[in-house]
């Protein structure tokens, strides 16, 4: 699956994998312990990196056409929360990806794309700071214990991209 292209006026065409399914998803149910590694600024060329600990619980939903999971930590001490919901579309095969959590309490633009093998790609156009980005979510379960998910901002349509969150998880028996 590869980020087709993208212009202003016609946005962002995404193609699913020849291999997409519904089941894309199925490593993922189940308990998690998160290790998080973010950027503690975004698209500033920051180098200082912020780690924390999370925990996850994922379960599928809609006949397996979708999973719906809980995120929660703490920052200084004061609980947060997110969910994140995907869907799958059986017609396009491709995947939505929303996230909403409890400081903002709306959902966001979803990223859309598929797995290929064991790396998916989701894409979405979004606004930091004012300003238009180009985001991807990708999704690394060559070990589906201990998954990998990391997040990049493209400022220049995807010409360039900044890694900014990495999440590694760890599955809880």
């Amino acid at each position: 699956m590869e980020l087709q292209s993208f212009s202003p006026i016609r946005g962002l065409e995404i193609t699913a994998s020849k291999h997409s399914s519904q089941k894309d998803f199925d490593f993922w149910i189940g308990r998690w312990r998160i290790h998080n590694r973010k950027l503690k600024t975004r698209l500033n060329n920051c180098k200082e990196w912020i780690e924390f600990e999370a925990t996850n619980e994922a379960c599928k939903i809609l006949n397996g056409f979708g999973n719906f999971d809980q995120y929660r930590t703490e920052f200084d001490g004061v609980p947060f929360a997110g969910m994140t919901l995907r869907l799958f579309n059986p017609q396009t095969k491709l995947w939505s990806i929303y996230w909403a959590d409890s400081n903002v309490v709306v959902l966001d633009v979803p990223q859309v794309g598929s797995f290929d093998g064991h790396l998916g790609k989701f894409y979405a156009k979004d606004v930091f700071e004012g300003k238009p980005i180009l985001v991807v979510f990708q999704w690394d379960k060559t070990n589906p214990d201990v998954p990998t998910w990391s997040q990049a901002f493209s400022p220049d349509n995807g010409e360039t991209w900044e890694w900014n969150w990495y999440m590694t998880f760890y599955r809880q028996t």
